[in-house]
C-alpha cells in the first residue's frame, strides 16, 4: 500500500504528491526540516522538535506554515493513517514557490510537506549491541550548522566516505576538534565523565542531545560540554552518538583505533536504556 503524505493542507497518496518546480527548497535549499521519532505509535519529544523548528524559521526570516497545535495534529493523523508503530515523521518547510531569484520573494506562501517512514526495530537495533565504527573527515559545511536546513549534501558525502572505508559514519573535524557526526551529536566518556561539544553555530542543538544530557545529570553522571580532538576520542573509555533515529548509539572504533576495549561500554548502554524508558513514558 502507498503511504499517505501531507502536502500543503491535503492528505494524498505519495504518488499523487506534488510541489512546484519553482519551490525554493528545490532550487535553493531554502528550507528547514525536523524528524520526530515514533515509538509504540506515539511521538517522541514533539515539543522539542516544534521549538527548534520555530527557531530555524526565525533565523532564516521564514514564515511558519501553521501553528504547533496544527502540526501536532498532522503528525498524529499521518501516524494513524499509515499505521506507524515504530518509525519517523519527516517534516519540511520551505520559503515557498517563486520565480528563481537569489533575493527572498515577498509574497510566497511557505510549502509544508510531511511523510512517515516505517522503521521496525529502531529501539532494538543490533548496532546498539555491537557499536559503530566511524572515520574523521574535514568539516567544510557552512557556518550556521545550528539551523536545521535541508542543505545535506556534504553530510551525505560523509556517509558515503564512511561506507567506502568500511565504516558506519563519519565525525566531522574543524580546527583539529570534532564538531559532530553527519547526522548526530558526538560524545566521549573518560573516567566516568561524559564529554560533548558545547553548543554554538558549529553544531546542531540536538533534541535527543538535550534529553540525554538531562537524563545523565539526573542519574548523577558528570557532564562536560567542551570540544575534544580525534586523538582524545581514540584515547577515551567510551564514545557514542545521539540522534532522533539512533537514540544513544555506541561508537567502538574511530579511524581504525579501538575506543576503550573496542566493545560497547556501560555508560552508553545505560544512557540508551534510560532514554528509551523515559521517552516512552513521555510520548504523546
Amino acid at each position: 500500500m502507498e503511504r499517505i503524505v501531507y502536502v500543503n493542507g491535503e492528505y494524498v497518496n505519495e504518488s499523487d504528491a506534488k510541489i512546484s518546480i519553482f519551490d525554493r527548497g528545490f532550487l535553493m535549499a531554502d528550507g528547514v526540516y525536523e524528524v520526530t521519532t515514533v515509538l509504540d505509535g506515539k511521538l517522541i519529544d514533539f515539543d522539542g522538535h516544534a521549538k527548534r523548528l520555530t527557531r530555524s524559521l526565525n533565523e532564516l526570516d521564514m514564515k511558519a506554515a501553521c501553528t504547533d497545535e496544527e502540526l501536532l495534529q498532522i503528525h498524529r493523523e499521518l501516524v494513524k493513517r499509515n499505521n506507524v508503530e515504530e518509525g519517523m515523521v519527516y517534516l519540511q518547510v520551505t520559503r515557498g514557490a517563486a520565480d528563481r531569484d537569489f533575493a527572498y520573494p515577498k509574497d510566497a506562501n511557505p510549502t509544508l510537506v510531511l511523510f512517515t517512514q516505517d522503521k521496525p526495530g529502531l529501539a532494538n537495533s543490533p548496532a546498539a549491541k555491537t557499536g559503530m565504527k566511524v572515520i574523521s573527515i574535514d568539516d567544510i559545511r557552512w557556518g550556521r550548522r545550528d539551523i536545521k536546513t535541508v542543505q545535506l549534501l556534504y553530510p551525505s558525502m560523509g556517509k558515503m566516505m564512511a561506507k567506502a572505508a568500511g565504516c558506519d559514519d563519519a565525525w566531522m573535524v574543524q580546527d583539529g576538534l570534532v564538531t559532530e557526526g553527519t547526522s548526530n551529536n558526538a560524545y566521549i566518556v573518560k573516567d566516568g565523565t561524559i564529554i560533548t561539544r558545547h553548543l554554538g553555530n558549529e553544531i546542531l542543538s540536538g533534541i535527543t542531545r538535550a534529553a540525554v544530557l538531562r537524563f545523565a545529570k539526573e542519574a548523577q553522571m558528570k557532564v562536560e560540554e567542551r570540544s575534544f580532538s580525534v586523538t582524545e576520542a581514540q584515547d577515551a573509555d567510551e564514545a557514542f552518538v545521539s540522534s532522533a533515529s539512533t537514540f544513544v548509539m555506541p561508537v567502538v572504533e574511530i579511524d581504525g583505533a579501538a575506543v576503550g576495549t573496542g566493545t560497547v561500554g556501560p555508560v552508553a548502554s545505560r544512557l540508551r536504556e534510560i532514554y528509551l524508558d523515559e521517552m516512552r513514558k513521555a510520548a504523546i
